[in-house]
């Protein structure tokens, strides 16, 4: 116990000194957040009222009177706001202020300028402190603008108690550890396992021959203790091969590293990918087969992969030649200039596409997850064909398995059966499910009439994998409404049949560093080439928007959200056009053809506002191009627009971030798309809330260029570390430990 005590002792007083330099600098910081964090809502607050005042103020001497109370009574009602305390407006430093209520006494308009210091814009009452913020206004004068800072000194007070609470479980913690190795010889705890791993110490059979482990010679234990030493043999094999591999794909997530993964982790496995899109496409083109890669996100994760592990890729066959291609068992080799996988292509009939693919997966179950406000329709005959489709692709992967125990990676929510059809065929599989859409509260998906159906054959999967943490969340809660399985909130798995699933969150990306030939042009070749191209001026700020011309993307609503920039902001009118690249898509279905025609009309008419002889508010692309277009768009814009209503990820946000090499462009963000989550530095929006996004345009137009280098190198980071390759890693190492604790589990007894 003394020798715990000189180690614990000075721990304790090492703890509570750095406790003690702590607090003060959380403290400081809090309160500099929280300054920080009122400066910009007081920005916010007068650039949306400082048109209303202009106009208020703008009258005769004889409306003097009633536009002064007019605008008195405007800010009674919007310092009503919890942390606004008072609001005033001074003409001039020798004026008197015009002021609600609550405004100190103290406070006049000539102390204003001793306010504009950062380091002085903190008033202190007897009641409180007061963040006082002025802001000068175009027009002439200042808002005064005061915020309550209660709510800080309560957030400097609980950071406080949780930081104490913190050193204290520290401490105990530590000191805890300290005194139990203390306590404990190494030699002799060393001494101990290896003679457990020998059976020393019960009683043993003579004559009984030596192996080794790793390099260390020992003899064979009793029989009884033989399973017991062959799993930890295997054990500590496991965990060395985990720790090898994990150590040489953190070094570079690449392709490289999947391969690493592959032939560390999964060597000689047999992988097979299913997925209602294929990764090339057959097509007749002038007298010949034209090869076609699709503009995928799914492809380009998934790619890899198979050229890694030479496997089997299963897919709808639609291109126009691709029947001429294949071989007499659906085969074809890709990638065409050198081949390291196959492609088994299935046939569906065009009564089974059209209700597959267009019914229940796009009229159904796509507007069902993504609460866009377009009504599901639900068909039964549509339904029927999604099982007998279903079934197909999961005959084709039971007959392109090698091996009794495939790893089978599914595609998305056009094979939300495949699972459990696979599972019940190969019960030694292991199947991982990804959903690259969300996944709606319980609530909502009450709705679709086979829902018990749709998550029973989801949970045959191994892994089941969402971009989310509460898409995860809805789907848990949705197996606990419907279905009797037990659900473990704790590790996220779900039982059902005996078989568990595990529920992850693996958020997707794209590829980095991004393709050489689309980041050939230098940026500011791309600026002039852009704007030639669209007859606009050299001089032109422009945005941009990429979507499928889908009603989830939120289109409409950018569209009124520009409309509403140039109604507050007028000075940007015939300074700044929106470039929407809007591919088409599922033209066939009538909301998407009923959505291209609103679209249409909503730039047409917004044009007719606010267009320029040369310079139109909306450039409206209703047509694909390829990713180099794409990518000359991106660095060519000011800033890039994504207003998704509901959306998994949206890999948009994240090609633009790839894009901007130069470090320059402001992205704005949906809050309603998986990639706010992990791109806090964008500009976040809610799309519905045009005055907002009105806001955020100005702001990004307006944006210091050192500003926009800091935000977007955050965000180049991230997206460069967490990209398309460590996505797909992550899935198959889960998938190899559950693999490898399967087979420990399942090992023959000696």
């Amino acid at each position: 116990m003394r020798l715990s005590l000189r180690f614990v002792l000075p721990l304790l007083v090492v703890l509570g000194l750095l406790a003690y330099m702590v607090v003060p600098l959380v403290d400081r910081l809090t309160l500099r957040w929280s300054v920080r964090d009122l400066d910009i809502r007081a920005q916010l607050i007068t650039k949306a009222i400082e048109e209303p005042l202009h106009d208020e103020l703008g009258g005769t001497a004889t409306d003097s009177a009633r536009a002064r109370a007019r605008l008195l009574a405007q800010f009674n009602r919007i310092s009503e706001d919890e942390r606004l305390y008072a609001i005033g407006y001074c003409e001039s430093t020798t004026a008197t202020m015009l002021a609600t209520r609550a405004m100190p006494q103290q406070l006049v308009c000539r102390d204003l300028p001793k306010f504009l210091d950062e380091e002085s814009r903190i008033l202190r009452l007897d009641g409180g402190s007061l963040h006082v913020a002025v802001r000068a206004l175009d027009s002439g004068g200042s808002l005064v603008l005061l915020h309550d800072m209660s709510f800080a000194e309560r957030r400097s007070a609980e950071t406080k108690q949780y930081i104490f609470y913190f050193f204290v479980g520290l401490a105990f913690l530590i000191s805890l550890i300290t005194v139990v190795v203390a306590q404990l010889s190494w030699r002799g705890w060393m001494h101990g396992l290896r003679a457990l791993m020998r059976g020393e110490g019960l009683v043993r059979e003579p004559g009984l021959t030596g192996q080794t482990i790793g390099d260390m010679k020992v003899p064979l234990p009793l029989p009884e203790l033989r399973p017991i030493a062959r799993d930890l043999q295997r054990l500590i094999q496991d965990l060395e091969a985990e720790h090898r591999t994990r150590d040489e794909a953190q070094l570079s997530w690449g392709p490289d590293a999947l391969r690493a993964i592959l032939h560390g982790e999964l060597r000689g496995e047999d992988v097979i990918v299913v997925s209602n899109r294929e990764p090339y496409i057959h097509v007749n083109k002038d007298d010949r087969i034209v090869v076609q890669r699709p503009a995928s996100g799914l492809v380009t994760a998934l790619e890899p992969i198979m050229r890694a592990c030479s496997g089997t890729w299963i897919a709808h066959g639609g291109g126009s030649a691709d029947r001429e291609t294949v071989d007499a068992h659906d085969h074809v080799a890709v990638p065409p200039e050198k081949p390291a996988y196959r492609i088994r292509r299935v046939w569906l009939t065009p009564e089974q596409e059209a209700g597959y693919y267009y019914g229940f997966s796009n009229e159904g179950l796509w507007p069902l997850c993504h609460i866009a406000h377009v009504r599901p329709v639900f068909r039964s005959s549509d339904w029927q064909h999604y099982v007998d489709v279903n079934r197909i692709f999961a005959d084709a992967v039971i007959q392109e398995a090698k091996t009794p125990d495939p790893i089978v990676l599914v595609q998305d929510y056009h094979l939300a059966l495949v699972p459990r059809m696979i599972r019940d065929a190969l019960p030694d599989a292991t199947v991982i499910t990804f959903w690259h859409i969300p996944w709606p509260n319980p609530e909502y998906f009450a709705i679709c009439p086979w829902r018990e159906q749709i998550v029973d054959g989801m949970l045959g999967s191994s892994i089941l994998g969402f971009h989310t943490q509460s898409h995860c969340n809805n789907f848990v809660d949705t197996v606990d409404r419907f279905l009797e399985a037990r659900v473990d909130r704790e590790s996220f798995e779900v039982t059902s049949g005996g078989k568990p699933t595990a529920v992850r969150r693996y958020p997707i990306s794209i590829d980095w560093p991004p393709d050489a030939e689309a980041m050939a042009k230098p940026a500011a070749e791309c600026r002039r080439e852009v704007r030639e191209q669209n007859g606009l001026p050299p001089e032109q700020l422009l945005g941009i928007g990429v979507d499928r011309l889908d009603y989830t993307k939120g289109i409409v609503e950018r569209f009124n959200a520009v409309e509403r920039l140039f109604e507050l902001q007028p000075e940007w009118v015939g300074r700044f056009t929106f470039i929407q690249i809007a591919a088409p898509t599922r033209s066939s279905i009538d909301e998407y053809h009923a959505h291209e025609v609103a679209v249409r009309a909503t730039a047409a008419r917004i044009n007719e506002r606010f267009g320029r002889p040369g310079a139109p508010a909306i450039l409206l692309k209703v047509e694909h191009h390829g990713p180099v277009q794409v990518y000359e768009h991106y660095r060519a814009a000011e800033l890039c627009f994504v207003s998704s209503l509901h959306d998994g990820m949206n890999l948009v946000a994240k090609e633009f971030v790839a894009a901007r090499e130069d470090e320059m462009g402001v992205l704005l963000l949906s809050q309603f798309t998986g990639a706010a989550r992990e791109l806090p530095e964008a500009l976040i929006i809610n799309p519905y809330d045009a005055d907002q996004c009105a806001a955020a345009l100005h702001m990004a137009l307006s944006m210091p260029l050192q500003e926009q280098r800091d935000r977007m190198r955050l965000m180049r980071s991230l997206v460069s570390e967490f990209n398309v390759y460590r996505w797909a890693g992550r899935m198959l190492l889960d998938a190899a430990t559950m693999r490898r604790r399967a087979r420990l589990i399942g090992s023959p007894t000696i």
